[in-house]
């Protein structure tokens, strides 16, 4: 039995959200008001000038209430018109609109927590020249502005939050939806350590590949990027190649876990391999599928059997086709946001929402007994 409501709900879901706010509304409401009447969306504008500026307008008070704010800083898919050209919103003009939320706000809601899925700038959590650290000047200027909680999925490094030691900072990881969609879309498959073996791109994706690993009690192994530290291209070092450490892939399949698809060349470049080594079906879980260079090589891959499907949530944006490919799986994490506003609100732990093992172990214990009816469970899409 949940306790009594920490203040009045708000959700805003800023552009490019409305979809994805829409359906957390929905189950708030069917939780909480179950006529289905009312809304907890805030309605909010940020309309811009002539010149690209622009401002934020709230049309109802929030004075006092609990506010949560969804955001993408990476759809492009929003854009707005500047000196008369059609420009799409890149992840700063989301972030400078997050920021004029917040100030029309003006200090009147009791709290502020913001819901940003993939972090602006995540990629740009460490130092190693003469570096701007632009993450954690982002954390720490929403903190200065009014901001109590800021929730994130599957951070590329979460030690970025030491950049706010004194504030809440919570790093939610979809394994068990990630799961959960293998299982319900590959009916067929195994997850005996003999038949299946997790698989990590890069040594950055070591820890979430390890937690995949020990929660299905499945061995993994994993690749290197050998790069070329005397070239730069695009502001990255290129990579020469993938090298591989790990067990014997013969017959098994091989499931390639990391936070975010961006080109998607290292990603089939290791599928290639696998196969290569023997490994009968790839599967690939990436929290974020950005896709920015379109689906032309994944489309080409697949065809020639590279690989069987790759799972992304809808945390960000899709690009428009995606969801039409065959090899594509759309992960849906509205539910579970809704989840986590409501615990909060609630002003109660969301521990038992960020540690999902015995939801994971029912969840393969069904699987393991083929009672696939038996799988619709907590947090059914």
């Amino acid at each position: 039995m949940k306790g009594p409501y920490y203040a009045d709900l708000s959700v805003i879901g800023m552009k490019g959200c409305e979809q994805f706010a829409a359906q957390v509304d929905y189950y708030l409401k069917d939780w909480r008001r179950h006529g289905g009447e009312g809304s907890f969306l805030v309605d909010v504008d940020c309309p811009r000038f002539g010149t690209g500026e622009a401002k934020a307008l709230l049309h109802e008070s929030l004075r006092g209430h609990d506010l949560y704010i969804i955001c993408d800083m990476f759809n492009h898919g929003v854009t707005y018109k500047m000196y008369g050209q059609e420009v799409p919103m890149s992840p700063d003009d989301h972030y400078a609109d997050l920021k004029r939320i917040i100030a029309a706000n003006a200090g009147k809601a009791r709290r502020v927590s913001v819901i940003m899925p993939m972090l602006y700038e995540g990629r740009q959590h460490k130092r190693s020249g003469r570096e701007s650290l632009d993450c954690a000047i982002m954390l720490q200027e929403l903190v200065n502005i009014g901001v109590t909680n800021i929730i994130t999925f599957d951070a590329h490094d979460a030690r970025v939050q030491n950049a706010i030691p004194l504030s809440g900072f919570d790093d939610v990881r979809p394994t068990y939806q990630m799961i959960k969609a293998l299982v319900r879309n590959v009916p067929d498959i195994s997850l005996d350590k003999e038949d299946i073996m997790i698989i990590s791109p890069d040594e950055g994706a070591m820890a979430r590949c390890m937690y995949y690993s020990s929660v299905l009690g499945i061995d993994i192994g994993m690749f290197y990027k050998r790069r070329n530290y005397s070239v730069v291209v695009n502001g990255r070092n290129p990579i020469e190649a993938h090298e591989y450490l790990g067990r014997d892939l013969s017959g098994k399949d091989a499931i390639i876990v990391d936070d975010m698809i961006s080109s998607g060349e290292s990603l089939i470049d290791v599928a290639v391999q696998l196969k290569e080594k023997g490994a009968k079906r790839i599967f690939a879980f990436a929290t974020f599928g950005l896709f920015t260079d379109g689906f032309d090589k994944f489309d080409k891959a697949y065809s020639e059997g590279v690989f069987d499907k790759i799972f992304t949530s809808n945390l960000v944006y899709r690009r428009p086709g995606l969801t039409d490919r065959d090899w594509y799986v759309e992960v849906n994490m509205c539910k579970y946001v809704a989840y986590i506003i409501d615990t909060l609100n609630h002003d109660e732990t969301i521990s038992g929402l960020l540690n999902p093992v015995k939801r994971i172990q029912k969840l393969l214990d069904n699987h393991k007994k083929k009672q696939p009816s038996q799988i619709k469970m907590e947090f059914d899409d």
